[in-house]
C-alpha cells in the first residue's frame, strides 16, 4: 500500500531541510568535495568514451587526471599571474581612462561638460571609486579565495576527490538506483534523466562554450595588441552563459579600451570589433548548436536568480550547488505542470454530452 501523499511530502520536505542545513552548517568544509564532484561529473563522458575505445576505467581515469593536472599547472604558472597583473593594472588605470573620457566629452560636448556639470563630476567620481574600491575588492577576493581554497584543497583534496568519484561514478549511480523507492523508481529515473540532460547541456555544453570563447577572445585580443586583452577575454568568457551578454559586455569593454589605446588607428579598432563579431557568429552557428543543443531547459534569468539566492544564503558553496538545484527545480516544475494539464482541475469535468 502506497504512503499517503501528505506523508511523502513530509519525508521529502525533511530531506530538503537536512540538505539546506548541511550547506549552512558545514559550508566551506564540503566545498572541496562539491568541486571534486562537479569535476567528476564534467569528465565522466570522456572516461566513458575512453572505455568505449577499449581502455579500462582505471586507465581512463588515470589518463584524464594526468592531463587535467598538466593543464592546471600550466594555467597556474602562465595564465593566473598575467590575469591578476592585468586586472590590477586595469583598476589602477581607471582614473586615467576616466580623464581621457572626460577630455573627449569636453571636446565634443562642451556645453554639457563644464566644470560644474554633473557629468564631469560623475566621470571623476567613477574613476576614483573604481581605483579605490576596485583594488579593495580584488584584494578581498584574492584573500577570500586564498582562505577558502588553500594549497591543500587545490593540490590534494580536490584532485583526490575527483579521481575517486570519477573512478566509481557508474557504481555510485547504480547503487543510488538500488536505493530508490520501488514504487516511485520509474518516475524518479525519468526525472533524473531530465535533470541530467539539463545539467549536462548547461554545465558540460555551455561550460565548454565559455571556455572556448574566453580563450579565443583573450588570445585574439592580445594578438591585436589590446593592453588588457586577457582580462576582457576572461570576463567575456565567464558571462557567455547568458545569451548575447558575454559578447555585449566584452565587446563594449574591449572597444572602449581600444578607442583609448588605438584612437586614430581605425584598423586596430575595427579588428577588435571584428573579433567579437566572429565570436558571435561561431558561437551562434557552430558551438552552441553542437555542444549545447537547441534548448537545455535552464533559462538564463532562472539561473541568475538561483545563483543570487544560493550565493547570498550559502556563499561560494551555495553558488556551486545553484546550477544543479535550479535544474532539478525546473524539471520538477515542468513535471508538475504536465500533470496539472492532464488533471481534471485544468481540463474540467466533461458534461453529459461528452463535450
Amino acid at each position: 500500500m502506497a504512503l499517503p501523499v501528505a506523508t511523502q511530502i513530509k519525508y521529502w520536505g525533511i530531506a530538503a531541510a537536512i540538505f539546506l542545513a548541511v550547506l549552512w552548517v558545514l559550508g566551506d568544509v564540503i566545498m572541496p568535495f562539491l568541486v571534486g564532484a562537479a569535476i567528476a561529473y564534467f569528465l565522466d563522458p570522456f572516461a566513458d568514451r575512453l572505455e568505449a575505445l577499449g581502455l579500462s576505467r582505471v586507465l581512463s581515469v588515470v589518463l584524464i587526471t594526468i592531463l587535467g593536472l598538466l593543464i592546471f599547472i600550466a594555467m597556474t604558472l602562465l595564465v593566473v599571474p598575467t590575469l591578476t597583473s592585468q586586472a590590477t593594472a586595469l583598476i589602477e588605470s581607471a582614473p586615467e581612462l576616466s580623464r581621457k573620457l572626460q577630455n573627449f566629452v569636453n571636446q565634443q560636448f562642451p556645453d554639457i561638460a563644464d566644470a560644474e556639470s554633473a557629468l564631469r563630476k560623475s566621470l571623476i567620481g567613477i574613476g576614483d571609486t573604481i581605483k579605490e574600491r576596485g583594488g579593495e575588492m580584488l584584494q578581498t577576493l584574492l584573500g577570500s579565495v586564498s582562505s577558502l581554497i588553500n594549497v591543500a584543497v587545490l593540490f590534494v583534496i580536490v584532485p583526490v576527490v575527483a579521481f575517486y568519484l570519477l573512478l566509481d561514478w557508474d557504481r555510485m549511480i547504480a547503487r543510488i538506483d538500488e536505493l530508490l523507492p520501488r514504487e516511485h523508481a520509474p518516475v524518479i529515473r525519468h526525472l533524473s534523466r531530465e535533470i541530467d540532460k539539463t545539467m549536462a547541456g548547461f554545465i558540460r555544453g555551455m561550460g565548454t562554450v565559455c571556455l572556448i570563447l574566453g580563450t579565443y577572445y583573450a588570445v585574439a585580443l592580445m594578438a591585436v595588441g589590446l593592453q588588457f586583452g586577457l582580462v576582457v577575454g576572461a570576463i567575456a568568457g565567464l558571462v557567455t552563459f547568458i545569451p548575447y551578454v558575454g559578447a555585449l559586455v566584452g565587446g563594449v569593454l574591449a572597444i572602449g579600451l581600444a578607442l583609448f589605446q588605438f584612437w586614430g588607428d581605425w584598423v586596430s579598432i575595427g579588428m577588435v570589433a571584428g573579433i567579437f563579431v566572429i565570436g558571435q557568429i561561431v558561437e551562434g552557428n557552430f558551438l552552441t548548436p553542437k555542444l549545447v543543443g537547441n534548448s537545455v531547459g535552464l533559462h538564463p534569468v532562472w539561473l541568475i536568480f538561483a545563483l543570487s539566492v544560493f550565493g547570498t544564503l550559502f556563499g561560494f558553496v551555495g553558488m556551486l550547488v545553484a546550477v544543479p538545484v535550479a535544474a532539478a527545480i525546473g524539471v520538477l516544475i515542468r513535471f508538475a505542470v504536465g500533470h496539472y494539464k492532464d488533471s481534471q482541475l485544468y481540463r474540467g469535468t466533461p458534461d453529459q454530452d461528452g463535450t
